[in-house]
């Protein structure tokens, strides 16, 4: 397998974009494999990198239909849906907890 190109943080060159930026564009890799990487140093732990992709051979970002909307939010509202209460909290449960907050604020029950 070949190396990739890699350039540094904002030197890539033109007609390259991360996942991101083709997604502003209204594009998506399309199953491109990754046509080079871009890597920002940092002092205490490893480069981060993000992957580009070919603009050229981007292809435009499928459209939302009624079923993948409604999947989307029953996910979403799972995510929101407390464990514990069964209530809609009205924002993402933290993994950490596996409940809403003001569930796992309460004293556990004597065993």
């Amino acid at each position: 397998m070949a190396t990739l190109p890699v350039y540094r943080w904002r030197l890539a060159p033109d007609g390259l974009a991360t996942r991101r930026q083709l997604r502003a564009m209204g594009l998506r890799p399309g199953g491109q494999d990754v046509a080079a990487e871009v890597q920002r140093p940092r002092r205490r732990r490893g480069p981060l990198v993000a992957y580009l992709y070919r603009i050229d051979r981007a292809k435009p970002v499928r459209p939302m239909t009624p079923g993948r909307r409604a999947a989307l939010e029953a996910a979403m509202r799972a995510r929101r849906t407390c464990s514990n209460c069964r209530r809609d909290a009205g924002y993402c449960i933290p993994r950490s907890l596996g409940m809403c907050v003001p569930c796992s604020d309460l004293p556990a029950p004597p065993t």
